[in-house]
């Protein structure tokens, strides 16, 4: 039987996070491990390390200590491929004993010039990330479609650089997740496992909702296989509950109505359809908190029953 180890991605209780006093990455890494997952994705991408919660080296040492207390593996997120960037990241990630450290790409541009500096800033990093035994890993992060992450796979064609895979991310740019995943498999490293739903506005415009794994138009179980097939050792729960973003143009091929771009026909429900999230956040972020658990919760056993059903063992704290 295949195994998996079960990362839990901190964006999974970003409003934790945001609105919750006293919320921190300790609080977070305690939930992981009291929940049995083998490790962790902490989110970098902002200001103050984001949901590392502080920049300053004392507390990053804290955190190392917490991770090896609670016996965590540690993967951590970011953005952008600058040298300047990923340099200093590089740094915060030796001292956390991170394996794996993803990131995608802020170039403006037409998808062909973001693809060359994305091939020419990966192939500068990938030294030093050899040198320090960590693998850095580019996103498909609602930027580029399968083809266009395989290119940049094939063009930089240096280790410790691979992909991760988003279960969801090639919707906003109108890519079925497995064509997505077809092109990108040979590379891929890691996963962000999700689920979506999505509408259609009057305007015409998709929206895309981040809704409890489970739960939305995703073939997760279908996709896990052939990951796990193909070698994938590590999933990170990223359960993006109340996420909505924009589909950004149409150039990966999908049409209205099939496949995962179909129009969401469940019942009105908070919890697994946070369409209203928004007003929650201004008025009412007890409701918000309280169902971002439920979410979290729900998403969690829904994903260990699944991994059974398919015969993928998660692996165990021990």
């Amino acid at each position: 039987m295949s195994q998996v180890d079960l990362f839990l991605q901190s964006y999974c209780l970003r409003h934790h996070y945001l609105h919750q006093p006293g919320y921190d990455v300790f609080a977070f890494l305690d939930r992981a491990a009291a929940d049995g997952f083998t490790g962790v994705s902490i989110n970098m991408n902002g200001p103050n390390y984001r949901q590392l919660s502080g920049m300053a080296p004392k507390h990053i040492r804290k955190v190392r200590d917490r991770l090896e207390a609670n016996r965590l593996r540690c993967d951590i997120e970011t953005s952008g491929t600058d040298d300047a960037h990923l340099s200093t990241i590089l740094k915060v990630c030796e001292v956390l004993g991170v394996e794996q450290a993803r990131t995608y790409m802020r170039h403006a541009g037409a998808p062909e010039e973001t693809v060359r500096q994305t091939i020419a800033d990966l192939r500068h990093a990938a030294p030093m990330f050899e040198r320090a035994g960590i693998a850095l890993l580019l996103e498909n992060h609602e930027d580029f479609t399968g083809a266009e992450m395989a290119t940049i796979m094939r063009g930089v064609d240096t280790e410790p650089v691979g992909a991760l895979y988003d279960y969801g991310n090639s919707m906003m740019v109108a890519e079925q997740p497995e064509t997505a995943l077809e092109a990108m498999l040979p590379f891929i490293r890691s996963v962000h496992l999700k689920d979506h739903a999505c509408r259609k506005r009057s305007d015409g415009t998709v929206e895309i909702l981040g809704v409890p794994i489970g739960s939305g138009v995703i073939p997760i179980a279908d996709l896990t296989r052939r990951l796990v097939a193909n070698g994938l050792d590590r999933i990170l729960m990223s359960n993006v509950w109340a996420y909505r973003c924009p589909m950004r143009d149409w150039r990966g091929g999908a049409r209205w109505g099939e496949g995962v771009f179909r129009p969401d026909t469940s019942a009105p429900s908070p919890m697994m359809r946070p369409w209203d999230a928004p007003d929650w956040e201004k008025h009412d972020v007890a409701l918000l908190l309280k169902l971002e658990e439920e979410a979290l919760v729900w998403a969690q056993a829904w994903l260990r029953n699944m991994l059974k059903e398919i015969g993928i063992a998660v692996v165990s704290r021990g």
